[in-house]
């Protein structure tokens, strides 16, 4: 059965996969209730940009709003009030990856933040602080003066109508009656009679009694989730173990390695560093591999190379134009930086990939208060240079879109290489893989599926 709170979007609903890759369904209400287990958040129909929040994060989120009695779609419709947004994403690229052109009315842009801040307080709160500034060009008619309100400090007035032309004699809110606030605050965009009333409960004895039922798992989600090597299903599980702080999971959980460096360096791992410092860090891996090999090109992919002002982590790129002396080349560079203490966790030491080879780890640059930054190594022979620099630079959703339509036009794009002519079978497995088309560089890999080439700035959406 469908629990309530999930707005369909789609005839199925996508499926998460956790750490085992299995699928975990979301929270049903309790037996024989068919509602949630709270309502605050019930004027809420939310569409979580998952974009920059991170595919567990964003679980978390749509599972708690549907639990706590809102709503969620799985992509944007006129039925949602609240887009749910990374912090650092901004107006252009969030209308681009909307592909809005306009503000639709009655629809907010908030930062993940809001919704993190409504959960830890178990209530509904004002988004003021929390939204994304849109600029005039992007607002309707007689929406540009409720934005300017929505996001300074006045608070949000009712919509004028005819009657908003005659004096106030309205009193000031102390002097409210229960029935006139109530009323009052029915007539905000969003708050419903129900609403309403909790609003007035808050007010009037400053605590909302359905609250005191509320689970604190969320927040407690998001905190082991964002662990290094945890996922989902890692979090929830530590969560039914009875675990509720990072000193749990120190002390009492039984950690893999990779878990263990993530927890180690938690609070580095999730600060954005500047991309001066990413810049800083593709120079000492093209110092140590020059050392070892003159002619090694080394480069800087992911958000840094999309042009972003900070990074999550660095991926570099290291190939050789013969196509020959990148061979060897891998363990005598990793070996290097671990004795120049730039690498200080190892995380995955070698992950082999065809001729591809990938280190997933942890760096640090020299000198005082500096941060351990997530780096990958990852070592391509040249003829596979193009696709693997298109593919490390992303985004994630520019390199699934290229790779559909691949797929569309009967050839197939990854990492490696580019192919025609690919047979598949039922639900589109690979039967026959095709012929790999020359592709020296990545406009090569443009040209061949028909498009215009896209600087690497461009494919941030």
């Amino acid at each position: 059965m469908e629990p309530r709170g999930i707005v369909k979007a789609f005839p199925k609903r996508k499926k998460v996969r956790g750490d085992s890759g299995k699928s975990i369904p979301p929270k049903i209400p309790k037996q024989g209730t068919g509602v949630p287990e709270a309502e605050w958040l019930k004027p809420v129909t939310a569409y979580v940009l998952q974009a920059g929040i991170g595919q567990a994060r964003a679980e978390i989120f749509r599972k708690q709003i549907v639990q706590n009695g809102g709503h969620v779609c799985d992509h944007l419709s006129s039925e949602v009030t609240h887009v749910i947004v990374a912090e650092d994403m901004d107006c252009d690229r969030s209308f681009r990856l909307l592909k809005l052109a306009k503000l639709p009315s009655g629809l907010q842009l908030v930062k993940a933040s809001w919704l993190s801040a409504c959960i830890r307080d178990q209530e509904l709160l004002s988004t003021t602080g929390y939204r994304v500034f849109i600029p005039q060009r992007y607002l309707e008619k007689g929406e540009q003066q409720k934005q300017q309100q929505l996001l300074g400090n006045e608070e949000v007035q009712p919509p004028a109508d005819k009657e908003a032309a005659e004096p106030n004699t309205k009193a000031p809110v102390g002097d409210f009656s229960q029935q006139g606030l109530s009323e009052e605050a029915c007539k905000i965009p969003g708050i419903g009679k129900r609403m309403a009333e909790k609003i007035l409960e808050i007010l009037e004895s400053g605590h909302l009694r359905k609250l005191d039922h509320i689970s604190e798992s969320v927040p407690v989600l998001e905190l082991f989730s964002n662990i290094w090597g945890a996922g989902v299903k890692t979090a929830q599980m530590w969560y039914q173990q009875g675990f509720r702080t990072l000193d749990d999971i120190r002390t009492k959980a039984s950690l893999t390695s990779q878990q263990a460096v993530g927890l180690k360096h938690y609070e580095d791992f999730l600060q954005r560093m500047p991309r001066e410092e990413a810049a800083e860090i593709e120079q000492t891996v093209r110092q140590a591999a020059l050392a070892l090999k003159p002619g090694l090109l080394c480069v800087a992919c992911g958000s840094y190379r999309r042009g972003k002002p900070t990074c999550g982590d660095v991926d570099v790129l290291v190939t050789h134009p013969d196509g020959q002396s990148h061979r060897g080349v891998f363990t005598k560079l990793l070996d290097s930086l671990r004795r120049s203490g730039f690498l200080t966790d190892d995380l995955v030491s070698q992950e082999d990939n065809g001729e591809q080879k990938k280190y997933l780890g942890v760096c640090r640059l020299p000198g005082p208060a500096r941060r351990h930054r997530r780096l990958d190594i990852i070592v391509v022979p040249y003829g596979e240079f193009a696709c693997a620099l298109l593919y490390f630079t992303g985004s994630a959703h520019f390199n699934r879109s290229m790779r559909a339509l691949a797929k569309t036009k009967g050839m197939s794009l990854s990492e490696h290489a580019l192919s025609s002519a690919v047979v598949r079978g039922p639900g589109g497995v690979k039967v026959l893989p095709g012929h790999i088309l020359p592709t020296p560089t990545e406009r090569d890999v443009f040209i061949q599926l028909g498009l215009p080439y896209r600087e690497p700035s461009e494919r941030d959406w």
